[in-house]
């Protein structure tokens, strides 16, 4: 596996994974000692004045923030957190860095002097904990390759460098931080799951191509944001939209993509409209070589539901269909804008939500209820058909969509514009192990 920022190096044998990992696993119950009990609990009662001396810098103004209550220190002990944390940095090869940069031993072995429950060194330990925290987690979270992400809004392209301060803070907001730091919260859901795809894929004797091939799925996973973070997140590869607030993934449907012709693009951008009983405007191409000929066979635009306009300005002129050459626009001579009329069986459905962006890509609902049953719903022409438009926009409103009634492409703007990111990641987990979905756009190559 490529270790991000350094020359490769050979990964470590499963075995000694596994041993990392049963090594920090003690520290829970050898730390929950009457002598630590009594410090974290009576004479814990100075670990505020030490903490006061010993935190500096970034971990100073954090812990001022908390009256220098502790993070990882707990009157049960360190708790799994700590031994979690262990973990993860002695496996941070999973993650495309390198183990020896957090000093795994080092800070073993700083825990395992706090079992004395000397005041000084569970402070110690609590700012090793945090220090080392917080270094991971900005290495996790940096960004060396957008990976053909496109940052239609600039708010949302990942900082370089996170600040420690504001790392902890955000650890310390969930309810049980025990939970925050054993689900990765800090790390998309998406990142996580193909992280541990990724362990257990290397102990199962992974080749090194299909190790490469997951990390390029981990630095697409590495872009999206945390679960704490109210956003949305479609992958054209299985063709599913996600949706996630407080913590947690609230909703999940399958949506159509971009055929490979047509392909989706990876971009990020604000979602900020609803529009509501939309027109959709016919591509050129479809109209030379779809509408066109359905004219010239008989049929006329309003049996199509469909309308000519004079340009693409936003108020034109509506054309007679006597006034449009169709023999010219089926052969390719000439073009006409032509759009559908609202309703129903509007390709647009009932609504679709709007994000600001040059590739003229948006979500909406479809009529076309049969793609979404097939396994591969690569079909669209790049934008995204939603399976539940309605309970999207019941989320992103705070309230149910009306449509009924309303008139023709009314725009209703979002109460808080929400991010959303398409993405594409083919690594998939199998009852037999790890797994690629078809490389539909070609992008693992």
């Amino acid at each position: 596996m490529k270790i991000r920022g350094a020359r490769p190096r050979r990964s470590p044998h499963p075995l000694r994974i596994a041993i990392a990992i049963l090594c920090a696993l003690p520290l829970v119950g050898a730390l929950s000692t009457p002598a630590y009990a009594q410090a974290a609990s009576g004479a814990g009662a100075g670990i505020p004045s030490v903490l006061r001396k010993q935190a500096g810098g970034d971990l100073e103004r954090f812990y001022a923030e908390r009256n220098y209550r502790p993070l990882w220190l707990t009157p049960g002990g360190f708790g799994p957190q700590a031994s979690q944390l262990l973990t993860y940095l002695a496996t941070a090869d999973l993650d495309g860095l390198k183990p020896s940069t957090y000093r795994v031993e080092r800070l073993r072995a700083t825990l395992t002097q706090a079992r004395s429950g000397n005041v000084v060194a569970l402070v110690r330990a609590e700012l090793a904990l945090s220090t080392a925290f917080a270094r991971y987690v900005q290495d996790q979270r940096r960004i060396d390759d957008d990976e053909g992400m496109v940052f239609a809004d600039r708010s949302l392209r990942p900082k370089k460098k996170l600040k420690v301060d504001a790392i902890l803070r955000a650890a310390a907001f969930p309810r049980s931080f025990a939970d925050y730091v054993s689900s990765m919260g800090w790390m998309s859901q998406h990142y996580f799951r193909l992280r541990e795809l990724a362990g257990r894929a290397k102990a199962k004797g992974a080749s090194p191509e299909e190790m490469a091939r997951l990390q390029r799925n981990l630095d697409r996973a590495r872009i999206l944001p945390s679960p704490w973070v109210r956003h949305v997140v479609v992958d054209s590869s299985s063709g599913r939209l996600w949706y996630y607030e407080a913590g947690k993934q609230v909703g999940v449907m399958r949506v159509v993509v971009g055929a490979e012709a047509t392909q989706t693009p990876m971009l990020a951008g604000m979602l900020q409209w609803a529009v509501l009983n939309p027109y959709w405007n016919v591509p050129t191409y479809l109209a030379r070589d779809s509408v066109a000929p359905k004219v010239l066979a008989g049929r006329s635009l309003a049996s199509l539901k469909m309308e000519a306009l004079s340009d693409w300005s936003a108020n034109p002129r509506q054309l007679a269909q006597s006034e449009v050459d169709w023999a010219a626009v089926a052969t390719g001579n000439q073009e006409v804008r032509l759009r559908e009329l609202p309703g129903a069986h509007n390709s647009m459905g009932r609504v679709k939500f709007i994000f600001p962006n040059d590739e003229g890509i948006y979500l909406h609902d479809t009529p076309a209820r049969d793609l979404l049953k097939k396994e591969d719903r690569h079909f669209s022409n790049g934008c995204i058909r939603l399976e539940n438009a309605a309970e999207l926009g019941r989320w992103l409103m705070h309230k149910p969509l009306q449509t009924k009634g309303v008139q023709p492409e009314t725009a209703v703007p979002l109460p808080v514009s929400v991010p959303v990111y398409l993405t594409y990641l083919t690594a998939t987990a199998t009852s037999t192990g790890l797994a690629f979905r078809n490389d539909v756009y070609k992008r693992d190559e």
